[in-house]
């Protein structure tokens, strides 16, 4: 089997992934060698001396998804929601009250990159320190295509899900269930993706016949049904409707999130947004029904020392790998031929015909901006690196923190478009030229940037010469 080309060293940083409860995996099993022996051992010492049951005790559920690659709260102001290390505190505080499984919706990452590949790793590596039981394979993780997913879960021991994914060759690329012994109760975790959702890297069936003919084999093996379903709202209520075995069905991408609602006699939520919100079920001891809830990932919630160890280790992998921006799937719009009309000139070659320009913007926070990127640690991050150097991913402009230190921070570029060849030829105007203010809100956005105007912050900026 093909190993990932990144492989995250979740074992050597944590130790083994610790999970809520043994759990049993569908037909395409994994984990060690050890593991199934010891697995054998335990079933052949229990024949013939059944276990009494145990009473149903309460169990709470914790179900992310669309994480989006945000393994910090999403945004670089204050007051933003998400984040690995404030999930691992809600997770720890349920814990309190009794058994916690934690599930994903699929959605955990963006791209197909070696840094995305980097960062879906980590975001695994804390899913699993909080107790994953399962995750499902949503669009971004299919992309990745079945090989790097096998060899991600055979490596770090990651229980993923989906009944209705497989790759060119007609292989699933993960288990299709997963079965959970906790608290007295054997809750089942089945996930699906859309069909609607193109991707050449997989074949995805039809997710109710497929859940319909799984069901079919696990008659009898389980207590409840949680359906992990990567499906668009219109979609995922239609789905939800039509499987009344289920107790509940989560899902996204539904743009915004689905606060637990009844659907007949199950639950239908979604925990979409850049890992910002979670669903949250809970059963209580001998009950048979489940209560929902969606919780925020505020900044009211602290950050959990395990998981803040992992973001950490995160930035140091980053940091030694030092990602170019070729080797995201951010610059991929800003690719291009390496022609003189793409090229960064750099700041520098503008002072000596701009003096007053420049002074106006060597003393604004442009100037300044990848200051702020190092005070918290992230100006290894390249979807920090984006919005904080000069050029990102253009010709001339900035490649990664090794190789181009000298394209640090928001130059004039960034504003007036690359310049290399007005530079050469100055009668050249630059492309953006007459519409500098216009490439603001692709930096300044809501999750970056909330209080954003232009009539407040273009003044700061605003030089003579410079048509708004």
């Amino acid at each position: 089997m093909r190993q990932p080309a990144i492989v995250w060293f979740t074992e050597r940083l944590h130790g083994p992934p610790q999970f809520a409860s043994q759990t049993q995996a569908g037909p395409h099993s994994f984990g060690s060698t050890l593991t199934r022996l010891i697995m054998g051992l335990g079933v052949l010492s229990s024949v013939g001396c059944r276990p009494k049951p145990e009473p149903a005790g309460a169990v709470s559920i914790v179900v992310s998804g669309d994480t989006g690659g945000w393994i910090v709260p999403c945004g670089c102001t204050s007051n933003q929601s998400g984040g690995l290390a404030r999930r691992g505190t809600f997770v720890r505080s349920l814990s309190r009250k009794g058994a916690v499984i934690v599930a994903d919706a699929g959605g955990a990452v963006v791209g197909t990159s070696p840094y995305d590949r980097a960062k879906f790793e980590a975001i695994l590596a804390g899913e699993l320190q909080m107790g994953l039981a399962a995750h499902n394979i949503g669009a971004a993780e299919a992309k990745l295509g079945g090989d790097y997913l096998r060899g991600v879960q055979s490596t770090l021991n990651v229980p993923f899900v989906s009944c209705n994914v497989s790759d060119a060759q007609g292989q699933f690329v993960a288990p299709t269930h997963r079965i959970v012994d906790i608290s007295g109760r054997r809750i089942a975790f089945v996930g699906v993706l859309s069909d609607s959702l193109q991707i050449p890297e997989a074949k995805i069936q039809p997710p109710g016949s497929a859940v319909m003919n799984l069901l079919k084999s696990l008659n009898g093996k389980y207590d409840h049904l949680i359906v992990l379903a990567y499906l668009p709202e219109k979609e995922l209520r239609d789905f939800a409707a039509s499987l009344p075995e289920a107790d509940a069905v989560i899902g996204g991408p539904t743009g915004q999130c689905i606060a637990p609602e009844r659907i007949g006699s199950r639950w239908l939520a979604s925990a979409t947004n850049k890992g910002k919100f979670v669903v949250s079920l809970r059963i209580e001891q001998h009950a048979k029904s489940w209560d929902g809830t969606i919780d925020e990932m505020t900044d009211q919630i602290e950050d959990d020392a395990q998981q803040t160890k992992n973001v950490d280790a995160f930035h140091r992998l980053l940091a030694d790998r030092d990602f170019t921006a070729q080797q995201t799937s951010f610059a991929s719009m800003l690719m291009g031929n390496a022609s003189d009309e793409r090229r960064i000139a750099g700041s520098d070659r503008c002072v000596d015909c701009h003096q007053s320009a420049c002074n106006v913007w060597q003393t604004s926070k442009h100037a300044s901006a990848w200051q702020s990127l190092t005070k918290t640690g992230s100006q290894v991050d390249a979807y920090c690196q984006q919005c904080h150097t000069t050029g990102f991913g253009l010709p001339g402009g900035f490649e990664s923190v090794l190789r181009s230190p000298q394209r640090v921070s928001v130059g004039c570029e960034d504003c007036h478009g690359a310049s290399a060849a007005h530079v050469a030829e100055p009668r050249l105007r630059t492309a953006s030229y007459q519409q500098a203010s216009y490439g603001c809100v692709r930096c300044h956005d809501r999750e970056n940037s909330p209080h954003f105007s232009d009539e407040t912050y273009w003044p700061r900026i605003a030089h003579e010469g410079t048509p708004k």
